[in-house]
């Protein structure tokens, strides 16, 4: 079975942002952004995915990755 790993960070990083700079052009919590920031496992929705693949000009799709779950 395979686990939804997020890359915002890394997509982020790439083109410039930080966590402040991304919570600020995107509209969003910088709590909501932290928490992707820091745990690319944690749940976001697919709104919030959105926002963020807007602004990085990147499609919703990019940002989400499957990764082999290591529990099994």
């Amino acid at each position: 079975m395979c686990m939804v790993r997020l890359r915002v960070r890394e997509i982020a990083e790439a083109k410039g942002f930080n966590m402040s700079s991304l919570s600020r052009a995107t509209g969003l919590g910088f709590s909501t952004i932290r928490r992707i920031w820091r745990n690319p496992y944690h749940e976001a929705s697919t709104f919030t995915l959105s926002k963020i693949g807007k602004i990085l000009g990147v499609p919703t799709a990019e940002l989400i990755e499957d990764v082999p779950d290591p529990n099994e």
